[in-house]
């Protein structure tokens, strides 16, 4: 998912796109079944979620780290940074996913409001759409946050826990979206014929340029 991670910054050319697309449809497919399991599956929806969001962090934080010696200066220190980060989270997610009973699950009950809430705070930083977003998404972490600690104080902490799970997974529904997207609009730039190569003579089409054919 490296280059995969990285067209989108730019126009990909099509050799790039045709590369990265097929990588983003399947992580946007992946997180959609990953959503629809955690749902559906009482028992193991925490673990799962908390295990595939390990997982991820885990190889993106090893991609960062591979990737920031070919990197300059102080970009070259950011992915370190973020690298480790990336793959210390991703490396206690997954601990904590292998671990049986509910510790996942208490996991995402405090995951998910902190999650909501510094993306919120993060967006409202910007200015434009993401700023309108990151009002949004405060609301929405506000409300979701009152509602599962409503439910904590009114029945058990492990119902909200649950809920808390469920929102986990339709967060992650939604973020699939974007990435499906993404995957749509690569395959586009990714079925363009490629530019013709440049005609021989460096591009005078062969003419004598120095005895004067194209400047007459």
């Amino acid at each position: 998912m490296a280059n995969a991670g990285t067209v989108l910054t730019a126009q990909p050319t099509p050799e790039v796109a045709r590369r990265a697309w097929p990588q983003w449809l399947a992580l946007g497919g992946a997180m959609l079944v990953v959503a629809a399991v955690s749902i559906v599956w009482s028992d193991g929806g925490a673990r799962l979620l908390l295990g595939a969001l390990g997982l991820f962090l885990a190889v993106r934080g090893g991609v960062l780290l591979r990737n920031a010696s070919g990197l300059d200066g102080e970009l070259s220190g950011r992915a370190r940074t973020l690298g480790s980060a990336a793959a210390g989270a991703g490396v206690v997610a997954l601990a904590v996913a292998l671990v049986p009973g509910g510790a996942a699950a208490r996991v995402l009950l405090v995951g998910v409001p902190v999650v909501l809430l510094a993306g919120a705070l993060a967006l409202l930083t910007r200015t434009g759409a993401a700023r309108r977003g990151g009002s949004v998404l405060l609301g929405v972490g506000v409300v979701v946050t009152a509602l599962l600690v409503a439910r904590g104080l009114d029945q058990d902490w492990a119902r909200a826990a649950d809920a808390a799970t469920v929102v986990a997974a339709v967060l992650v529904a939604l973020l699939a979206v974007p990435v499906l997207v993404s995957a749509a609009n690569l395959r586009t730039v990714a079925a363009q014929p490629a530019p013709a190569p440049a005609p021989a003579g460096g591009g005078c089409g062969g003419c004598a340029c120095g005895a004067g054919g194209c400047g007459s």
